[in-house]
Parts: structure tokens; C-alpha cells; sequence
């Protein structure tokens, strides 16, 4: 497409089944990609990572001929680490991108420790960094172990602000077996630093996030990529780039921006149905999520503090899944017809034989979940 210059007012708009399919080309989620695993980590800036699973289902939805050791055995050679990065939630990225983004993200971090004030009164961050540094890279430590290990130097102060002050103030990966397929193991952290063996970046560069970030969940808002990242202040960037960036609107007319040679396929493109994992970032990278999640279904992918993997039919939320000890329980929110769930158990199959090949599973669908009382 041609760059434009027109203004907020004047830009083309672009439809919620519009944005919708761009979105899932460029998740790799209209087609399966033959990336390999670690080509598509990267494009994906990360895979959400609070569970150890969730990363090895997402890919397992994107990609032609995954296998879960392939994700594993990055992980293992240290090519792929588990960090807190965007929103303050653990992400499976690529150690380059660990280097970078986990400093880019760093202000959401040190504004993070505000909320831990009152337990760190007296404390010299700049000390207890010093301190917890030294700590990890001697040997990885688990949370605990950090607690009771700084509670020494600051017995006044809150053993687990010190801990969390600690998290937010140094990048501390999850070192193995945590997070390889079919091991176990408790958390455990050192800097990623020392787990990798570089320095990270001195001076991450905005601009460069800003286009993968588009990239790979455009066309997107400021506001948008805010939400992702858990940053402020980031329209000057976006203004910065405007000479080499298309803008649009939505519907509300709120203003996107994308990538000239960006895909935005045409908004009847086939959609077929796919299994996510519980907090998958298609479902929480955007400020507007009505891009895949419509209204009516906003908040019904979870209960208190439980999560839900979630499925896609025609490419919008559709319900929520589980896996059984004999069965994968398919959970819609409303009727699927005939033809559909021939196709969602069609891709249920595919999962199973992807992730549980030595296994036998059926599919079932479950009791529809009851629209929350208002």
C-alpha cells in the first residue's frame, strides 16, 4: 500500500474483522508458519510464560511441524531464558531479545517498586542490588533463598519486598531444568548476564521495539503498544516515526499506525479455529481487545485468580479448554453448529498428537460456561 499523509480524521478506517485478520497473519495464526521455534519466538517478541506449558501450546498453534523439544532444547543451550519483562510477567524470549527488551521495559520495573515502599523502608536499593547480584551469580537462588539472604542485611525491612525489589531491580532469569518439557524443577534465578554470558544492552532503542512491535501485532495504537510493554510516554516515539509509517483508524476513531509492506489480509481470509494457551499475548497486547475478544466476552476467560487456555472460531474468542486425564474438554460460549465443531475437533486432534503423541486422548465438549452474573 502507498504511504499516506492523511490525517487522524481523514485516514482510512479499518473494521474490527480487519484488524482482526491482520492481527492473526501476523501472530501466525491465519496459516501455521514454517518458522523454526526460535525464529518465531523472536518475531512474536516473546511468548507469555507464567506457567511453564503455556509457550510450547502457543507454538504449537503457530507453527507447521513443532514438536515440543525443539523449545525445550533452546532453552536448555540457553538460546531461549524465561524473564519478567512486558507487564511484569514472565515471557519466554530469545536471549538477544532478553538482552534488550528486559532494559527497554526497565522504568515499568523501577515504578513497579513503589508499590513495595513501605517494606523497604531504610533499604539502599542501589546496595541491595549489589548484594542480590552477587548472591545469584554465585550460585541461582529461589525466592526464598533470597528473602532469608537479605533479611540478614535488613532484618527491619519486609523479607519479601526485599526479594520482589530485587526481581525489579536486576534482570534475574529462570535458569533449567524450570521450564524445559517433561522435566521439573523449582524456580530458581541469576542474572541474565551471567546465564548468558554477555552484557545486556546500554541503551535499548525505542524506535526499532516500536516497528517489531508492529510487526507482529499491528496495525496498533499508542495506546496499544502501552498496554504491551507496560510503558508510558511512548507517543513521541510513534511521532518520530510517522514519515515512514501508514496511519489508520478504527471504527471509534482512535489512530493506528502500521508498517507500509505489513500484511493486512482481506477481512473475509479464512480463520480457522485454534487452541491458545491461558494468557497467550494475542488476548492482552492490545488496549482495544475487540479485536479478537468481543464485548459480550470480556473477563470470561477467567474466575478469581484462574486462567483459562481459550480457543478461536472464525477467529474470535470462542470459549475455553482443559485437558483431562482422558480427554480434551472443549467449553464454547455459545453453539458451535455441526460443521464447526467438526472443524475445532479436527484442530483439538491435532494438538493432542502435537503435545501428547504417546498418549490417548479423545474430545469432548463440556457443559457451556454460564454467562457471569452481572
Amino acid at each position: 500500500m502507498r504511504k499516506t499523509t492523511a490525517t487522524p480524521a481523514t485516514a482510512p478506517v479499518l473494521g474490527r474483522r480487519a484488524l482482526n485478520r491482520a492481527t492473526l497473519d501476523r501472530q501466525l495464526l491465519l496459516r501455521r508458519s514454517p518458522l523454526s521455534a526460535k525464529a518465531a519466538v523472536a518475531h512474536l517478541l516473546g511468548l507469555q510464560a507464567q506457567n511453564v506449558k503455556p509457550p510450547y501450546h502457543a507454538l504449537a498453534a503457530r507453527l507447521d511441524g513443532f514438536a515440543p523439544q525443539e523449545l525445550s532444547a533452546l532453552m536448555a543451550d540457553r538460546e531461549v531464558v524465561r524473564i519478567v519483562t512486558m507487564r511484569s510477567t514472565i515471557h519466554t524470549h530469545t536471549a538477544d531479545d532478553c538482552l534488550t527488551l528486559r532494559p527497554l521495559v526497565q522504568p515499568a520495573r523501577d515504578r513497579e517498586l513503589t508499590y513495595f515502599r513501605k517494606g523497604l523502608a531504610g533499604v539502599d536499593l542501589d546496595r541491595l542490588a549489589g548484594l542480590a547480584r552477587g548472591l545469584v551469580e554465585e550460585s541461582p537462588r529461589t525466592m526464598g533463598q533470597l528473602r532469608e539472604a537479605l533479611a540478614v542485611e535488613w532484618p527491619d525491612a519486609d523479607p519479601q519486598s526485599l526479594a520482589t525489589a530485587a526481581r525489579c531491580l536486576l534482570p534475574l532469569v529462570q535458569v533449567t531444568p524450570r521450564g524445559l518439557w517433561g522435566r521439573s524443577g523449582q524456580v530458581a534465578l541469576t542474572t541474565a548476564e551471567h546465564w548468558l554470558g554477555r552484557p545486556a544492552a546500554s541503551s535499548p532503542d525505542p524506535e526499532t521495539a516500536v516497528r517489531r512491535y508492529l510487526a507482529a501485532f499491528g496495525p496498533a495504537s499508542v495506546k496499544d503498544m502501552q498496554t504491551w510493554a507496560g510503558l508510558t510516554r511512548l507517543r513521541e516515539v510513534f511521532d518520530r516515526l510517522r514519515p515512514e509509517l501508514l496511519t489508520f483508524r478504527d471504527e471509534r476513531g482512535v489512530e493506528l499506525f502500521d508498517l507500509p509492506d505489513a500484511p493486512r489480509p482481506d477481512p473475509d481470509t479464512p480463520a480457522p479455529p485454534r487452541f491458545l494457551p491461558e494468557f497467550d499475548n494475542l488476548l492482552l497486547s492490545h488496549a482495544d481487545r475487540t479485536r479478537i475478544v468481543p464485548d459480550d466476552l470480556r473477563g470470561r476467560t477467567w474466575r478469581g485468580n484462574q486462567a483459562y487456555p481459550t480457543f478461536l472460531v472464525d477467529g474470535f474468542l470462542a470459549g475455553v479448554w482443559r485437558l483431562e486425564a482422558d480427554a480434551l474438554v472443549v467449553e464454547p460460549f455459545g453453539e458451535l453448529s455441526a460443521a464447526r465443531w467438526r472443524e475445532v475437533t479436527a484442530e483439538a486432534e491435532r494438538l493432542l498428537a502435537v503435545m501428547h503423541p504417546d498418549a490417548s486422548y479423545g474430545v469432548r465438549l463440556g457443559t457451556v460456561i454460564d454467562r457471569p452474573a452481572p
